[in-house]
Formats: structure tokens, sequence, C-alpha cells
């Protein structure tokens, strides 16, 4: 199955050093049964393509609780098996089992730089936006304006490099 892993540029650092990457919580977004249930349309996709902007709402998540992180969206795509599907938590949500080796990723999905001041602001008011605050949603929404740029597994390094 494939999965859209929330991230930051350190996990993907941390990638790119063990050739394993460990999920928060194992906590992945994936094109579910229940979340095809929850649209009245749409082809597989744009089912994929919402339960990637779900990885990188939930990147901000972890922006925001990273001390010194750098203020850029990721999500690593990777193909899996044996996920846990969630609904329980929301349409989209699976758990993985343990970490996944490079090997198993699809692509790596980062906002460009220009993105870093609308992302630095969503994600400080991450958590206002969840509890319905229209400020914060609005804030949210000029970060997720921003599409997330798209890079194959193998320039990882050249990627950290640039940034």
């Amino acid at each position: 199955m494939r999965v859209y892993l929330p991230a930051t540029i350190a996990m993907l650092r941390d990638l790119e050093t063990s050739g394993e990457f460990r999920a928060r919580s194992g906590t992945a977004f994936a094109l579910t049964p229940a979340l095809r249930e929850a649209y009245v349309s749409g082809s597989d996709e744009e089912l994929e393509y919402a339960a990637l902007l779900d990885a990188a709402r939930a990147s901000l998540r972890l922006i925001a609780a990273e001390e010194k992180g750098e203020p850029r969206r990721v999500v690593v795509s990777a193909d899996v098996e044996g996920v846990t599907l969630r609904p329980d938590l929301d349409a989209p949500v699976v758990r993985i089992g343990g970490p996944i080796p490079l090997s198993a990723v699809a692509a790596i999905h980062v906002d460009a730089p220009e993105a870093a001041e609308a992302v630095a602001a969503a994600a400080a008011v991450i958590d206002a936006a969840d509890l319905g605050d229209p400020d914060a949603e609005f804030t949210l929404g000029d970060a997720e304006d921003h599409e997330l740029a798209w890079y194959a597994p193998q320039e990882l390094p050249f990627l950290l490099e640039l940034l």
C-alpha cells in the first residue's frame, strides 16, 4: 500500500544517515476504504493526493514540536505492507509496524524555500486551527497554497545539500 508519512527536514537527515525512515507514532496516511467513502467522487489519484495533503498538514504539527525545526513541510511516500487501518482516528490514517527502508521510499515531497514564512506561521497556529479558529485556519490556508516539490529517493543527498 502506498502511504504518505509526515516528516521534517531533520527526519530526512536521519533517513539519509540511517537508511531507514521512522514515522512518529507509526502514523501515516493512505487511500483507505474509509477515505474513499468520505468522498462522493474522485479518482484514486485525487484521493491519494487528499491523503498526501493530510500528511502535509500533520507535518506542520511535527515542525511545531521541533525546537529549532526548519519551516518546510515534508511528506515521504513509501510502499509498505502490513499497515493497520485506523478510521477511528481519521479516514486516511493508518499505522505502520516499524521503520521503512529507503528502498521502499517512492518519493519525497518538500516545500520550496519561498513557503518557509507561511509554513512557520501555520505551524505556530496549527492547534488553534484544529479547534476551529477561523484566523488560524486562514493562516493554514496560506501555507497549503504552496505546492510540495517532488524528489526521487536517489535525489535525497542533493536535496539536503541544497537546504
